[in-house]
């Protein structure tokens, strides 16, 4: 009887530390894959530490575009408020141009430059990232559509 209860207790401990093992994991796994979205504001009003990866969003500052003859792309991102120099070597969206709300995946450089990994533009009129029109709203820059038509 002693045997069977301490048989039983060793199998539920072995049992939870293959769950435990299992879960860290996984959540080190997800770690890794988690990007948070930042604006240029949030991003000039505390220090992100360069080499972590997340996501920008904002407009495509106008005249700010400038392409080099090794496919690499420098262009501004902004909130109306503040702006981050961003480098992406690669293809761009067809629909990439100034004034154009965009959102960037990559990370910072130690000198202040967003360098994106991916950048993804809105596909049309009436789309736009939802991080990036909740950033405007803020700023007082960005009116819905179906908003500013309830508002007359």
């Amino acid at each position: 009887m002693r045997f069977r209860k301490r048989q039983r207790l060793v199998l539920l401990v072995v049992g939870m530390l293959l769950l435990s093992g299992a879960t860290a994991l996984v959540l080190a796994s997800l770690q890794d894959s988690i990007a948070f979205f930042a604006t240029p504001s949030e991003l000039a009003a505390r220090q992100v530490e360069p080499g972590k990866t997340f996501r920008i969003g904002g407009l495509v500052v106008e005249g700010s575009v400038v392409r080099e003859a090794d496919g690499t792309v420098r262009f501004a991102v902004t909130d109306t408020a503040e702006e981050v120099p961003v480098v992406y070597r690669g293809l761009l969206p067809d629909l990439f141009r100034e004034g154009q709300g965009v959102v960037a995946l990559g990370k910072l450089a130690e000198d202040g430059t967003f360098v994106a990994s991916e950048v993804l533009a809105k596909h049309d009129e009436q789309y736009m990232p939802r991080e990036v029109s909740d950033a405007l709203k803020e700023a007082g820059y960005w009116e819905d559509q179906k908003e500013a038509e309830n508002a007359r």
